[in-house]
């Protein structure tokens, strides 16, 4: 699957590379030329977080060398990426994503850092949470559980706490919180199980649990359990459809 929808992306590339000659040196350099998905992945982020402390192919070797070497974050990239091309109507290409979306390139990002996290290397996580979170608007902390499989439409303003887990199957709009309360410690986030909608402007506080195939409308206020299966919306949050 992968090695198909690597091909598929270089073929799609180069019809874009006839539509936009201008941009024939940018996207030979992070898709053509490369060996790979996740090289060019690697690419594209090293060449948007690169800053005065470390320069793009800093970034490049250090992310390359988690993609290769951290297991199973191959395929959770994969997952994102079939995601975002089946359940975005805008998304037509599976170049799209790579290239032009923040949230793809932001959750991108935050698998490397939570890679890093795991193996106890805190502070260049914490740099590629920080960088991400300028470049992109989406602030997930590198402890963060994430499943393959998601889709963080718009990507501004999202923020994902530190023991926040999300499944697989989930679509997290532009501008929603999963947060804590107050000034807790140790598990205080929402777990967001498979299938669920979470749409603009929601925030979701607390260890709390987003049941199955749930929606949280826009605009909400959660600070309880909510059911599979239901839609939810207000302030604060109450079921409005099963």
């Amino acid at each position: 699957m992968k090695d198909k929808i690597w091909q598929t992306i270089k073929d799609e590339v180069t019809l874009r590379i006839e539509a936009e000659p201008s941009l024939k040196p940018y996207l030979e350099t992070l898709v053509i030329s490369k060996k790979s998905l996740i090289s060019s992945v690697a690419a594209i982020l090293s060449s948007k977080l690169n800053s005065d402390a470390l320069k793009s192919s800093d970034i490049n070797d250090f992310i390359l060398d988690v993609y290769e070497n951290c297991d199973g974050i191959e395929d959770d990239i994969v997952k994102d990426l079939l995601f975002f091309k089946n359940h975005d109507p805008a998304c037509r290409y599976f170049s799209t994503p790579i290239l032009f979306y923040k949230g793809f390139q932001g959750l991108a990002t935050y698998r490397a850092a939570n890679c890093l996290w795991k193996n106890d290397r805190h502070t260049m996580a914490l740099f590629l949470q920080n960088r991400a979170s300028e470049i992109f608007g989406v602030d997930i902390h590198p402890a963060a559980k994430i499943k393959g499989g998601v889709m963080i439409d718009h990507a501004t303003g999202v923020v994902i706490g530190e023991t926040a887990e999300i499944h697989e199957n989930v679509s997290i709009f532009q501008g929603v919180t999963l947060g804590g309360k107050g000034f807790q410690e140790g598990d205080r986030h929402p777990k967001i199980q498979s299938g669920v909608s979470i749409y603009a402007s929601s925030t979701i506080l607390g260890n709390i649990i987003i049941g199955k195939n749930s929606t949280v409308a826009a605009g909400s206020l959660v600070l309880k359990n909510v059911e599979p299966n239901v839609t939810v919306a207000g302030i604060p949050a109450k079921i409005i459809n099963k």
